[in-house]
């Protein structure tokens, strides 16, 4: 069973995280990918609220200068940031190492300011995810691990949307009604008097359990299609 595991960690842990620490202003989102021994070149999104032209200037001359950096290519320009695929040096023994060890898959990973990163990680088994943390403490990495988590798990909640069983009941009598239907079938006063509420308490409920389904079917479909799904 796949295993998620979520986790921050120090940009000076890793020697990713070391390279692109340093430029103020920059926020730093990895593409989703499985990293391997001769592929440990993430594809970097790269944005900042400042003057782009400035920013982006001194972050590349920075990074070519770092010993740890083959080639870095500008891919795509965005108003406020540039798509980077950076070809690195082999990996040291680090975090990424451990990663590539524990044959893991960067689901997300983000930095404001690059000095510390936010990791989403998914493990094919609980055995690999003790590999990574023996890994880890073979090379002496510290994370602070936020949440470990099934895939099933996690499933299973996007499923249920998060929903109380007063706001479920709503919405489903809603939707069984024709509240949605143009025009609707059924007023609130009706879907009040059979659920025994208010008009103003089912119009509160459903309204919060429609913003739940949304937030998660829409949201989560914006975070995997960036992270390339």
């Amino acid at each position: 069973m796949s295993v998620v595991a979520e986790f921050t960690v120090d940009a000076d842990q890793f020697q990713l995280g070391n390279t692109l620490s340093g430029v103020p202003g920059i926020t730093f989102e990895l593409e989703r990918c499985v990293p391997t021994g001769d592929l440990a070149l993430p594809f970097l999104w790269a944005t900042t609220e400042e003057d782009l032209d400035e920013v982006v200037e001194t972050f590349e001359t920075q990074l070519l200068d770092s010993q740890y950096v083959k080639k870095i290519l500008a891919l795509d320009k965005i108003k406020n940031g540039i798509f980077y695929r950076i070809s690195w040096t082999d990996p040291t023994e680090d975090l990424l190492d451990a990663i590539i060890t524990s044959d893991a898959t960067i689901l997300q990973a983000r930095s404001e300011q690059g000095t510390r990163w936010e990791f989403s990680v998914r493990f094919v088994d609980h055995d690999k995810l003790a590999l990574f943390q023996n890994t880890l403490a073979d090379h002496e990495v510290r994370i602070h691990i936020d949440r470990i988590y099934t895939f099933a798990e996690e499933t299973d909640h996007r499923r249920q949307f998060d929903l109380s069983f007063e706001q479920r009941e709503a919405l489903v009598l809603a939707v069984q009604r024709g509240y949605f239907a143009t025009p609707s079938k059924v007023s609130l006063d009706e879907l009040a008097d059979e659920l025994g509420i208010t008009k103003q308490a089912v119009s509160a409920r459903i309204r919060r359990a429609n913003e739940k389904v949304l937030e998660t079917t829409l949201l989560s479909s914006a975070v995997a299609e960036r992270g390339g799904d």
